[in-house]
């Protein structure tokens, strides 16, 4: 009955819409103004985790509705739905962090049940945060339709005192504040100007880091990264996102003909060459998983040890978001390391990087260096493993002094981050120790809490280059210190760090890779015969599946 087939079968919204059994969709879609010659179209989803509580996100509806001005300009019919997304920031320093890492996996799994039982054509993704876009990608990756990811860019820098800060500051603040080295009135006055309007925050943490792997694997439009979110620049980017998803449903191109292993590394290598966050550790391995491809700390370090550091992005330097942004951001980037990537790889757009970069220049070689004067010809991350990390843990080796690289130091074990945050206030921990805060992992915690309390409250109290960290956890991309993370296996499934007393010797030695527990093979095996782990923190809901099924941090902290 060809009266009743509205739409060529190549669009998988035709069996929703196709066939005299579908009435009742086509009458849905009628009650809320779809006319019959929509019908015929392709049904693009809008994938927005707009919300009012952060500002990360208050101003995706915004881009969402220019996002569907574009795929109406282009001849398609656009459909937004929801998705949830937590900000880091607000689930510090307390047990709501235990629940944002595991919202990736929340908000993966609802996208793929959303679109699927939807049937839609492309996708829009629109996200900002530090487990949004990660989750978008690897939602990309599993459901392989035409995809494009617009992320919500940077706010503003914020000013104090004459010059540009971010959020990070304020915890480190607080250390100021303890030791009488800052007034009430002063740390108020800074806190009323460090968020100053919409946007991820202003630092290469870990949202504006997975905003950078996004556009260096192809999935966004050119400038997307760094387009701050009060820009123009970025409502056009959005105009024209949804612009260009339309024709990549005709064209066919769907995330998984994009993302390859060299895509993989191609995006690890500009996020590492700009300073990106040690939780890309985290979430590249994730992504490759979903795409059925292989990525873990071995290729982190591979990539890690031969790639120049082009650009010292707060925290680790002193330029912005903006600076970055205004050098002529990730294109200019991608210009610079081309001599170690292949920038003939096809993107969303249609074309290649080489193809849609050839236009930009580098406006400002201070913020991002040539190769021949990188700050230095390694980059950002650093994978150390022995006989305390025997699968491997990460460190964010350019936010780490000289004077710490190489380092061995008493042991002081906490087995919360709160109680490590309290020793450090009360001036318990001394010059030259070692903190170890464990039972944070993917299962420990459970959901891998930020450590961002306790590294903070470390350079606030004066011991950030004189006190180590390390952690089963994991660190914001605001960190700065000698602070190393993802030990792997974690504490909880039986990992050497449940068997560190106080008072053990740890060796660092970053430059080598190595991270040991002076403690003899006897003794070690002696510990682990009488171990017992401490009883789970959380005993029902959500997190109580999580634990069960989550693996190991190395492995991307995924589902099994």
């Amino acid at each position: 009955m060809t009266a009743f087939k509205f739409k060529e079968e190549k669009y998988k919204s035709s069996k929703v819409v196709n066939g005299i059994t579908m009435g009742g969709p086509r009458a849905h879609l009628k009650g809320m103004g779809i006319v019959n010659e929509e019908l015929k179209k392709p049904f693009i989803g809008i994938v927005n985790s707009y919300n009012e509580m952060h500002p990360g996100h208050i101003h995706l509806n915004r881009i969402a509705g220019i996002v569907r001005d574009g795929v109406r300009f282009a001849g398609g019919v656009p459909f937004e739905f929801n998705t949830i997304a937590i900000c880091d920031g607000f689930a510090q320093g307390h047990e709501g962090m235990c629940y944002v890492l595991p919202s990736r996996e929340n908000i993966v799994d609802s996208v793929e049940l959303y679109v699927n039982a939807h049937q839609l054509d492309g996708l829009v993704y629109i996200a900002s945060c530090d487990k949004i876009v990660p989750a978008m990608l690897m939602a990309m990756a599993r459901i392989n339709l035409p995809s494009i990811i617009v992320t919500g860019g940077p706010m503003m820098p914020g000013r104090y005192k004459g010059r540009e800060c971010a959020t990070y500051e304020l915890k480190e603040a607080a250390g100021l504040l303890t030791r009488g080295e800052m007034t009430e009135k002063e740390f108020f006055a800074m806190e009323d100007v460090l968020s100053p309007g919409p946007g991820s925050c202003a630092m290469m943490g870990t949202a504006n880091s997975m905003s950078v792997a996004a556009e260096a694997m192809g999935f966004s439009l050119p400038g997307c990264a760094t387009a701050l979110a009060v820009e123009g620049k970025k409502l056009r980017i959005a105009k024209a996102s949804g612009i260009r998803i339309v024709e990549m449903v005709e064209e066919d191109l769907k995330t998984r003909d994009i993302l390859t292993q060299e895509m993989l590394e191609t995006s690890m290598r500009v996020l590492m060459s700009v300073g990106g966050s040690t939780n890309a550790s985290l979430h590249m391995p994730a992504i490759a998983a979903e795409a059925k491809l292989k990525f873990n700390l071995d290729d982190v370090e591979r990539i890690s040890a031969t790639t120049p550091y082009l650009a010292k992005i707060k925290p680790s330097g002193v330029h912005t978001l903006k600076d970055l942004e205004d050098a002529g951001g990730i294109p200019v980037v991608m210009q610079e390391l081309s001599s170690l990537i292949n920038l003939d790889q096809m993107t969303v757009t249609g074309q290649t990087f080489r193809e849609n970069i050839k236009d930009y220049e580098n406006l400002n070689p201070d913020v991002i260096r040539k190769v021949a004067n990188a700050y230095s010809m390694q980059s950002s991350l650093a994978v150390l493993k022995g006989s305390l990390a025997p699968k491997g843990c990460v460190v964010k080796q350019t936010a780490v002094a000289e004077v710490m690289k190489r380092h061995a130091g008493p042991a002081r074990c906490f087995n919360t981050e709160e109680a490590a945050a309290e020793a450090i206030f009360k001036g318990e921990v001394k010059h030259g120790d070692v903190i170890i805060i464990r039972y944070e992992g993917p299962k420990g915690g459970p959901g891998m809490r930020e450590m961002l309390t306790a590294t903070s409250s470390l350079v606030g109290m004066g011991l950030g280059e004189s006190v180590a960290l390390v952690t089963d956890g994991r660190f914001s991309g605001a960190t700065r210190g000698p602070c190393i993370g993802h030990v792997s296996p974690e504490a909880a499934a039986g990992g050497p760090l449940a068997i560190v007393q106080d008072g053990d010797i740890i060796a660092i030695d970053i430059p080598n890779r190595s991270i040991e527990l002076k403690v003899s093979e006897e003794e070690r095996k002696r510990r682990f015969a009488g171990l017992e782990h401490p009883q789970p923190k959380i005993t029902e809901g959500y997190l109580v599946r999580y634990a069960r099924e989550v693996s190991s941090a190395d492995e991307g902290a995924i589902l099994k």
